[in-house]
């Protein structure tokens, strides 16, 4: 079996942390139990991250350039905005069906503990990734005039709304249908609040 690369075993890390605290929760995951789940020694641990809270930011890092990376790509498509809308809201539940510990860190981690945050990731800095293509998304729908000019945080604050429920809701198991159910009418009432009238 070959060896993995110090940033292979950097993702083992990764992965395994975004597991554990989205299961456990931030403070009472030690280093230990990442360790032992990559099955590495603490001491070896230290020489990808020295701390918890290093860690914590580079999660949320990781999980902001995951997003960014995605929705770069559906930004990049030559289709209208009420399609790329539909697009990100596919991508995103389904990110929440594949990968919900990056959606369960987000909400469970990252804005319940923004003590942890605050020194290095000050206002968007670790986020800056995602909020980027985000406002890249809606630049472009202005431009296109297909949605109306509006303070950037309050479109995002709607979007983010939506999605950020749905999926709360889904992790909690009180939707009745599956998420792919709601996918379509999501993305209409997300389109309907933002377009152009």
């Amino acid at each position: 079996m070959a060896k993995l690369t110090k940033q292979e075993r950097r993702t083992t890390i990764i992965s395994a942390a975004l597991k554990l605290f989205s299961e456990k929760g931030f403070y009472i995951t030690t280093i230990p139990d990442i360790a032992k789940k990559v099955g590495m020694s603490v001491g070896n641990f230290y020489n990808y991250f020295t701390s918890k809270d290093i860690l914590a930011k580079e999660l949320i890092i990781y999980i902001s350039e995951y997003l960014g990376k995605r929705i770069r790509e559906i930004n990049d498509k030559d289709i209208s905005t009420e399609k790329k809308i539909y697009e990100i809201v596919s991508m995103y539940f389904n990110m929440a069906e594949e990968r919900p510990e990056m959606i369960e860190y987000f909400l469970r981690v990252y804005l319940s503990n923004r003590e942890v945050f605050e020194d290095g990731c000050e206002g968007m800095i670790c986020v800056s990734a995602f909020v980027t293509e985000m406002m890249m998304f809606f630049d472009n729908g202005v431009e296109r005039d297909e949605l109306h000019n509006q303070d950037f945080f309050s479109a995002f604050g709607l979007f983010m709304g939506y999605l950020g429920g749905m999926v709360f809701l889904f992790g909690e198991k009180i939707l009745p249908e599956p998420l792919e159910w709601y996918k379509e009418s999501i993305s209409q009432n997300i389109y309907n609040a933002l377009k152009k009238r």
